[in-house]
């Protein structure tokens, strides 16, 4: 005998249903609060049922919200899978045509899903790895976007006193260079001013820096410049400086946790050239088990990157992404498309045969984000690195 638990996942309590292999109700759904007295209850429940017998647990993906509950359910040996939630709901409207919105009966809702599988691939033991990793990624992410902000509001200053400022380093307001005249010379009187003991400064301080020709040429634009020096304005500069000084440690500090808790794991994403460990880590977070997925056309799904379709009679469209899933899973992938291209000769190719067909760089770019997602599946469902001799 089987049994199906299904367990719905909220903030401050949980519901949990039970059945047997033959859908008849073993424990009817009944609440547990989110906390020690709560779990105490669960785990009773889940003691009482037959421990000769299989027990299937289910629950549906909620972010952070089932994190303590699936550590608990993994130290008192039970296994469990997580589903998108979208999946179950498609599921169950071609079931019935009644609209029930309870979480009393969502919990019954996920173990008649998890009945219904086909089989049961629970998530790997390493999960409490993979939410650490999952959480600093998306954390990083985070302050990643914050701190773009912080150089989109640099520009927006520099643009106001010293508007020459930004094309002399062709955009790169973040070289070690740029942010270094800004941080020391916060002003354009200043930086017109800067004298030659100020350059020998500046080498002995940073590993790689402009020539003196060009020194001397970033002073005379800024004795040129068209820009209205402002006290506060230059104040304002040195504020979002420090901020993105600071943002940018914290990301260094998130990366090095994030590279430590991924050396405690197999993965073979990494070893496509162009594709970071950092990258590599956040992938495998938010895939989770790649043992999840029977083939790459399901991870195709689960992170937004499949083709939609539409066919009715005479009428097809389709093309555009669905953009399901994980939208972070979605955005590394995406970027780790871009990076491959400048390494991968055949994803080369395949990209120009796409824009030779009148695709965009983006729609070319996703093109490629789905050849790389089934080497990706390859790679890790078969324990094995990536060979660029085998790409055809």
């Amino acid at each position: 005998m089987t049994y199906f638990i299904g367990l719905d996942v909220s903030k401050y309590k949980h519901d949990c249903f039970v059945m047997d292999e033959n859908r008849n109700v073993i424990r009817d759904s009944f609440p547990f609060s989110n906390d020690v007295i709560g779990f105490s209850t669960l785990l009773s429940v889940l003691k009482a049922l037959d421990p000769k017998q299989e027990k299937r647990i289910g629950l549906e993906a909620t972010g952070h919200y089932g994190s303590n509950l699936k550590i608990f359910l993994e130290r008192n040996g039970y296994s469990f899978m997580e589903f998108n939630p979208l999946l179950i709901h498609r599921y169950l409207n071609g079931k019935t045509l009644r609209r029930t919105k309870t979480d009393k009966a969502d919990a019954r809702k996920i173990a008649t899903y998890l009945f219904q599988l086909e089989s049961y691939r629970p998530d790997p033991n390493s999960s409490y790895h993979l939410q650490c990793i999952k959480s600093l990624s998306r954390m990083r992410w985070s302050l990643v976007d914050e701190r773009s902000l912080q150089l989109v509001r640099m520009t927006n200053i520099l643009d106001r006193i010293f508007p020459e400022y930004k094309p002399f380093f062709e955009g790169r307001l973040d070289s070690a260079t740029s942010l270094y005249l800004l941080e020391h010379y916060p002003s354009v009187s200043k930086i017109a001013n800067m004298s030659k003991a100020s350059y020998e400064k500046m080498s002995k301080e940073l590993r790689h820096t402009i020539s003196y020709a060009r020194f001397c040429r970033l002073k005379q634009l800024a004795r040129e410049t068209i820009g209205n020096e402002d006290e506060i304005l230059s104040y304002e500069l040195g504020i979002i400086l420090e901020l993105f000084k600071e943002l940018d440690d914290r990301i260094e500090d998130i990366e090095s946790r994030i590279l430590e808790e991924y050396g405690t794991m197999k993965c073979h994403t990494h070893t496509i050239k162009g594709i970071s460990r950092i990258t590599a880590a956040s992938i495998l977070s938010e895939v989770g088990s790649f043992f999840n997925f029977e083939n790459p056309n399901q991870l195709l799904a689960f992170s937004g990157c499949e083709p939609s379709r539409n066919e009715s009679g005479t009428d097809r469209r389709g093309g555009r992404m669905v953009k399901h899933g994980s939208s972070y899973l979605r955005r590394e992938i995406m970027m780790a498309a871009n990076n491959v291209l400048r390494y991968n000769p055949v994803l080369y190719d395949y990209y120009l045969k796409k824009r030779s067909e009148g695709k965009v760089h983006n729609v070319a770019v996703s093109h490629v984000a789905r050849r790389l997602i089934r080497i990706i599946f390859y790679l890790e469902k078969n324990d094995t690195d990536f060979d660029i001799s085998k790409m055809r």
